[in-house]
């Protein structure tokens, strides 16, 4: 027979089943020896180790112990937690930590994970636990907390360097006219502000400027409108269109006896070509006419500014030579062409501000009129 062109084949004869048994026993033999090993290394030293090759928050714990990768991961965070950073707002900077606010890391847990390992079948753990093989492994720490604080230190920032807005006024102070110009204030934009403080401790970040919003004035220098100031004591109206005088005229006040009362006062209402009414028959008008009707006698001239004073007005008057002296019954009177500019240009409501030295007061006055 020609076997030339047969090709050899071996085979093995199939394990007999005494054979199988002896293979399966010979296995768990070095299976046994190998969990030996390890419960023999567990005895000698009672603390796990973590597997090598495992990492906590980039710091390389294989090998140690759950208490040595405490303390190391510890040092490591508390770096992280203590660092500083610095606050901008408005000009001024304040130094805060993590740790300062408030934030802790979740170190325990994260060991607790480094200990379990990566998910191993029971003998690939026992082979690099003996071998010393690494694994691949990273933990990340988790941060909490944090928040309360920082909204705190929000709200301390936001009260330092808050700054109301001032509305233009024009008012008396102490006896004086005081011209105050509109101012805008500031504020903190808290929510911005907490916002950006939360991402500079998740970030790393060690400087942060807060965002600051501008607040505007109610009133500016171009709404206040029209002021009327009076000094008694010099005898002049001034008419102020904001803050700028516009206008100047000489004035009569009170004669001795009389008063033109001092504060502030408003214009209650306006008269074109007024009927003067005796306000006082039984006293200083006594012997005048009940009415003098509009006329070239008429004592309040051809225009009238009543004001929220009793028996006050603003009035133009014939009697053009007791201008810029003290005469009238308390009145504020005024050459009649300057009493009809001045009409011209107030508004009903316009603030009239009296002041000044001046006789003075009989102990009752009536009102006056004229």
């Amino acid at each position: 027979m020609d076997l030339g062109d047969r090709r050899s084949v071996r085979t093995w004869p199939r394990p007999a089943g005494w054979q199988r048994a002896l293979i399966a026993a010979g296995l768990a033999v070095v299976l046994g020896g190998v969990g030996a090993a390890a419960v023999a290394a567990r005895a000698a030293n009672p603390a796990p180790r973590i597997l090598v090759g495992v990492r906590v928050a980039g710091v390389d714990v294989g090998g140690m112990t759950s208490r040595q990768a405490t303390v190391a991961v510890v040092a490591a965070t508390d770096r992280w937690l203590g660092r500083a950073i610095m606050v901008r707002a408005a000009g001024r900077a304040w130094r805060v930590t993590p740790a300062a606010l408030g934030r802790r890391a979740a170190v325990d847990q994260a060991v607790s994970q480094a200990v379990r390992g990566p998910r191993l079948a029971w003998w690939a753990r026992v082979w690099h636990r003996l071998t010393r093989r690494p694994v691949r492994l990273q933990v990340g720490i988790a941060y909490r907390g944090g928040q309360p604080g920082a909204a705190a230190m929000v709200r301390r920032i936001a009260s330092a360097i808050h700054v109301a807005p001032r509305d233009a006024v024009i008012q008396l102070a102490a006896g004086r006219v005081q011209r105050r110009p509109a101012r805008p204030g500031r504020a903190l934009d808290l929510p911005a502000a907490a916002e950006l403080l939360a991402a500079a401790e998740r970030g790393g970040s060690t400087a942060v400027n807060l965002p600051v919003r501008s607040l505007p004035p109610r009133v500016t220098d171009a709404r206040l409108g029209t002021t009327i100031t009076i000094d008694a004591g010099a005898n002049r109206l001034a008419l102020y269109d904001g803050l700028r005088v516009e206008r100047s005229y000489p004035v009569a006040t009170a004669m001795p006896g009389f008063y033109t009362p001092r504060g502030t006062w408003r214009v209650l209402y306006k008269q074109v070509d007024p009927t003067w009414v005796n306000p006082a028959p039984h006293g200083w008008g006594a012997g005048e006419p009940a009415r003098i009707p509009p006329g070239p006698d008429d004592p309040l001239g051809t225009r009238a500014l009543a004001l929220n004073a009793p028996g006050i007005l603003i009035h133009g008057s014939p009697a053009s030579w007791s201008i810029g002296s003290y005469a009238s019954h308390g009145c504020i009177r005024m050459f009649i062409h300057d009493a009809e500019d001045l009409f011209a240009r107030v508004p009903v409501g316009t603030p009239v501000l009296i002041y000044g030295g001046g006789p003075a007061p009989r102990p009752t006055t009536q009102a006056a009129g004229a």
